[in-house]
């Protein structure tokens, strides 16, 4: 519920003092004009709006400012549910007219939102400015789009596409995508020259051998490889590179327009040590090396992001998104299929991890139909929304955890690790590669 109290703190907890008297003229301390707003936006719980304007009206003459920005914002509330929409707006004015408080920035939206209906196009564009510069990141696209319609009611063609294509996370480049791009490039390539032995077969000393993931290696302690296992690609076969690569470029472009670059940062590498720990506990004793299970997990996020949370995009990005379903049960299908040497564990436990952070982290670049039209799902506020959130991605990091330990037991009873390292810490990989060639010899798999 929007409440005017919201942002004031628990000044006023103890509640209003007994018989206070709204129509009294006398100076209200902090902790009494906080309880005065907080009993008036009981009321327009109750839906009393009568019974909560004197309360709101008493409070918008003191000498707190961030107190009588709340006092006005809340009367605004409370005359425009009594269908007083000329006075609602100007006391939503005056709420702004304190400068930056806790109520400034939904004063503006409900200014702005006065003079759409008053037919004000160009001082709702104003008003609209005002919340662009203070609206958080998750209203950041609904903003843009209103902006773009009333740029496109006035007549401003090139301002409206530009709050367009910002509003569908269109307007700056995928940065991070790139990025990503690059440095796996980079570290790809300079890892292939000398990854090989004559006999065809990694060695272990290599960089690709200290980036790429062994099984045995990880259970012994080397955790660093699910994740390091992304930078590096089967050496014998650059195609195996080049293909990841525009993968890469194909979702990740996509998922940065939706959620941006941190988050989609963040996506990339949890869905990545997702498939690597189911790779690591469930894959064969061999190499691997590639950077499709966090690709896949992109591609979890894109499905699930657009089917699910009905992200609103461009024409190109829908085309995208279109052909994401058929990707991912095409590439699964030739996976287990057995025709190529594919890591098929990393790609399913990177798209089960995708699926899930698209389910419980929605679009913030762009709008969806919940942010447009519903609001928050459930009618969860914003708070309990982020704190689902953090709860859902700590319930993934949980469950990987749990696999990486339940992956490093059954290792540990391995043979060979048995051979190699109980009682022996302090044996590296190099030694393991002189002292037993087919211990980590095995065939690369790609993925």
């Amino acid at each position: 519920m929007d409440r005017a109290a919201n942002g004031l703190g628990s000044d006023g907890a103890n509640g209003l003092p007994f018989g206070f008297d709204p129509a009294s003229q006398t100076q209200l301390d902090r902790p009494t004009a906080v309880a005065a707003i907080t009993r008036a936006d009981e009321h327009m719980d109750r839906s009393e709006p009568e019974l909560a304007l004197p309360l709101y009206a008493r409070v918008t003459w003191t000498d707190d400012r961030e107190v009588s920005a709340a006092g006005f914002y809340g009367l605004g509330n409370a005359l425009y549910r009594l269908d007083r929409e000329t006075e609602a707006r100007e006391a939503w004015e005056r709420a702004t007219s304190f400068g930056d408080t806790p109520v400034s920035y939904r004063a503006w939206r409900q200014v702005a939102a006065a003079r759409v209906r008053e037919g004000d196009l160009r001082g709702a564009i104003d008003a609209y400015h005002q919340c662009e510069r203070r609206a958080p990141r998750e209203d950041w696209p609904e903003i843009a789009s209103r902006l773009g319609w009333l740029n496109k009611e006035t007549g401003n063609a090139g301002a409206a596409n530009r709050y367009f294509a910002r509003s569908r996370g269109s307007s700056l480049p995928p940065f991070m995508t790139y990025l990503i791009i690059a440095v796996t490039v980079v570290t790809s390539l300079t890892a292939m020259s000398g990854a090989l032995s004559p006999q065809g077969f990694i060695i272990p000393g290599s960089l690709e051998g200290q980036l790429a993931l062994h099984p045995l290696l990880v259970a012994h302690g080397e955790y660093y490889r699910m994740l390091s296992v992304m930078l590096v690609h089967d050496p014998s076969d650059i195609l195996h590179l080049l293909f990841n690569m525009y993968a890469l470029w194909y979702a990740g472009q996509l998922v940065e327009r939706m959620y941006g670059s941190f988050v989609t940062l963040m996506l990339y590498l949890v869905c990545g040590v997702a498939a690597s720990a189911v790779s690591f506990t469930f894959s064969g004793a061999g190499w691997s090396v590639g950077a499709s299970g966090a690709i896949f997990g992109l591609f979890g996020v894109i499905l699930v992001a657009t089917r699910y949370h009905h992200a609103i995009l461009d024409a190109q990005s829908r085309s995208i998104a279109g052909q994401v379903g058929i990707l991912i049960v095409l590439n699964l299908a030739l996976g287990f299929s057995g025709f190529f040497n594919v890591d098929n564990f990393a790609h399913v436990g990177g798209l089960l991890a995708g699926l899930w952070l698209g389910l419980i982290i929605p679009p913030g670049q762009v709008q969806t139909l919940a942010s447009g039209w519903q609001g928050q799902r459930g009618g969860r506020s914003r708070g309990q929304a982020r704190a689902l959130r953090v709860a859902g991605v700590a319930v993934l990091l949980a469950v990987i955890g749990g696999v990486t330990a339940y992956g490093t037991v059954q290792w540990q009873q391995d043979p060979t690790y048995r051979q190699f390292w109980s009682g022996t810490a302090s044996t590296t990989p190099n030694r393991v590669a002189a002292d037993a060639p087919a211990a980590l010899v095995e065939l690369v798999i790609a993925r």
